[in-house]
């Protein structure tokens, strides 16, 4: 059962179950580089920002773009402590780390927010960055 603050209800179970179900998705098509699902689940709009590890993209055209000038490889890594958080029936908040082999000395760490839209849940804002694993 989920809680209460400020009279919004915190992580009703539904609500929760589908955003775990599409970050599911979103993570299966950023490991295998499926760009059409990535925009897809980014809403397109003017207002969507995406800060990468080594980009600050304002808008759905630019983040579009940057998938589109992606090499096309798949992406392996390995995701942990992961926190899900909703916020009424429309807006939630992902929280990972991550781990990539081929940089073993450092974490990533990943934030996006989510809102339901009448086409589903779409990312809003994302954030992307890594630092080095000692520092946790």
């Amino acid at each position: 059962m989920g809680s209460w603050v400020v009279g919004m209800e915190i992580n009703l179970p539904n609500v929760r179950a589908e955003v775990e179900a599409v970050f599911a998705e979103y993570e299966a098509a950023l490991v295998n580089n499926d760009v059409e699902t990535l925009n897809r689940l980014f809403l397109d709009s003017p207002h969507t920002v995406r800060y990468g590890i080594a980009e600050n993209l304002y808008g759905y055209a630019e983040i579009a773009a940057f998938r589109a000038a992606c090499p096309p490889i798949p992406i392996e890594r390995t995701l942990e402590d992961t926190h899900i958080t909703t916020y009424g029936q429309d807006l939630a908040t992902v929280w990972t780390l991550f781990r990539r082999s081929s940089l073993p000395s450092k974490i990533g760490r990943q934030s996006q927010v989510w809102n339901r839209t009448p086409q589903g849940w779409r990312v809003v804002a994302a954030h992307v960055s890594m630092i080095p694993d000692d520092i946790r």
